[in-house]
């Protein structure tokens, strides 16, 4: 992937707050919102998720989840060329005696400050989600299958 690429792979990446979630619940596909934190150290993205919410029942039932981090649509572009990131990941709870819990928790509330009260309530569990693959598209003719390991540098560098 050239830089420009790369680049704006970094700046989608962190410029988005919320994500698509799939999952499967009852053998049938489930898509929810959520939002979410790029993990700091391995390519990851962490999630703090209710244990009522139906999308984690799914993944909690099914680890394997996709995660779609996308642009939002304008008016003025053509939608095929929004700019996006499609992950298929493996869904690992953490757990507070986890040794990532600590910087997940951490990166996760320095995105997003207001939910600390929800660390107090039992019923939410922090999911890392691990990639396997992912394809981005930057727009039309610059598509990109990546593995876990091109997305290393993403986290560890947000863009400016």
């Amino acid at each position: 992937m050239d830089k420009h690429s790369h680049d704006a792979l970094a700046h989608l990446v962190h410029s988005q707050r919320v994500a698509s979630l799939g999952t499967l619940v009852d053998g049938a596909p489930y898509i929810s919102l959520v939002p979410f934190a790029p993990a700091f150290g391995p390519a990851a993205f962490d999630i703090h998720v209710s244990r009522l919410a139906r999308h984690t029942e799914g993944l909690l039932a099914f680890r394997r989840v996709g995660l779609l981090i996308a642009e939002p649509d304008r008016q003025t572009r053509n939608p095929q060329a929004i700019p996006r990131l499609s992950v298929q990941a493996e869904a690992v709870p953490l757990s507070p005696g986890d040794p990532e819990y600590k910087a997940a928790r951490a990166g996760y509330l320095e995105r997003f400050p207001a939910a600390a009260m929800n660390f107090d309530l039992g019923d939410f569990l922090l999911v890392r989600l691990l990639p396997h693959a992912a394809r981005f598209v930057g727009g039309f003719g610059r598509i990109f299958d990546l593995k876990a390991e091109d997305l290393e540098t993403l986290a560890a560098t947000p863009p400016e």
